[in-house]
């Protein structure tokens, strides 16, 4: 399967309207937002858990990176309520489950086979900083060569300067209205910018995201290996 598998463009997505896909787990559906493969697939997606449903023990050939919607997803490790962010680096493997039911935002299949640290954090009980211009927050969540990821949070009427992407720019709308000139942007949207793109993002009513930059493939190296060019600072 491809769905929007071409990372050179554009994508921005209503979630909410997107169905909800069975996988082949009772209990476990899927919204699909991009993927490139059948089951074993490089694939972000919101994956829906219900109560009680479990997935078998299965190895993340290509990492595993999520982020806790709703409820509480589990495995053998521990518990992560609402507000975990979580990387499973590549070889990990675990058997998820959820006792109450959750929901997550996921990327499979996308991580550095170098990049071999597994990263848990509760966003609810970390420290903010001060972002880049007045009414900007950021907590930064992970980072690896060019790619960097974060929670930023917006209060009402916040502007960010016109800035570029080179090694593209991926959002999720956790709560309230993100902005750009592009579009306006729910909680719910996903949108992803190709390298190369720019923008100049504001909120309104204020917002809070999921950013994740420097991580889309820009050329091939020498030995055929995708890399990314290095990416301005999380906006």
């Amino acid at each position: 399967m491809d769905l929007h598998a071409d990372l050179s463009r554009p994508v921005v997505l209503d979630t909410h309207a997107l169905p909800w896909i069975p996988s082949p787990m009772p209990g476990v559906e899927r919204r699909l937002l991009d993927r490139q493969g059948e089951e074993v697939a490089r694939a972000t997606s919101l994956v829906r858990y219900a109560p009680g449903s479990h997935f078998p023990p299965h190895r993340h050939g290509g990492g595993e990176e999520f982020l806790v919607l709703e409820g509480t997803f589990s495995d053998e490790l521990g518990d992560y309520a609402a507000g975990s962010y979580l990387r499973n680096p590549v070889g990990s493997s675990h058997a998820p489950f959820s006792v109450a039911g959750c929901t997550i935002l996921v990327k499979l299949q996308q991580m550095h086979p170098a990049d071999q640290q597994r990263v848990c954090i509760d966003t609810r009980s970390t420290c903010w900083l001060p972002g880049l211009v007045e009414g900007l927050e950021v907590l930064p969540l992970h980072a690896y060569g060019s790619e960097h990821v974060a929670l930023v949070r917006w209060a009402p009427g916040t502007v960010f300067q016109l800035h570029g992407h080179p090694g593209g720019e991926e959002i999720f709308v956790l709560e309230g209205v993100f902005q750009d000139e592009h579009g306006t942007y729910p909680a719910g949207s996903w949108l992803r910018h190709p390298p190369g793109s720019v923008h100049r993002p504001w909120s309104e009513t204020g917002c809070t995201i999921w950013v994740k930059t420097g991580h889309l493939p820009v050329t091939c190296g020498p030995d055929g290996a995708l890399s990314s060019a290095p990416t301005t600072p999380v906006a």
